[in-house]
């Protein structure tokens, strides 16, 4: 198997997108975004790490739901500049429940499944 080094292009704010996959089934869970301490976190726990533009700070998915995303295989896009995380998703993926976080078209019609009630499992702040 041939390795090469894989250089990783973050954008102008050191972030990557980063797409998380269930590893078994193909269906895509959820579109994140990463720093370069996510991704060594990822690499070192076996747990997905993401990074969050709107609370700026870095989290563990599941760090208080529990529904944590167990690495499979991380995969870098032609230009460096994406990641895919291949995981094997505890609970739901998305925090309003949902089993993926794209669970309805643009015309708003849910089409995925609701797994958990997120009033039961996040607490107010």
């Amino acid at each position: 198997m041939e390795r090469t080094d894989v250089e990783l292009a973050f954008d102008e704010q050191e972030l990557l997108p980063a797409v998380a996959q269930d590893a078994t089934s193909g269906a895509v869970l959820m579109l994140a975004y990463v720093t370069e301490e996510a991704v060594e976190r990822t690499r070192d726990s076996g747990l997905a790490h993401y990074y969050s533009r709107s609370r700026d700070e870095l989290w563990q998915k599941g760090g208080s739901s529990g529904h944590t995303q167990e690495i499979e295989e991380v995969r870098v896009d032609c230009d460096g500049d994406a990641l895919l995380y291949l995981v094997e998703q505890t609970g739901g993926a998305c925090h309003t429940g949902y089993e993926s976080c794209f669970y309805r078209t643009i015309d708003g019609e849910v089409v995925g499944e609701q797994v958990f009630d997120p009033d039961d499992v996040y607490d107010d702040e």
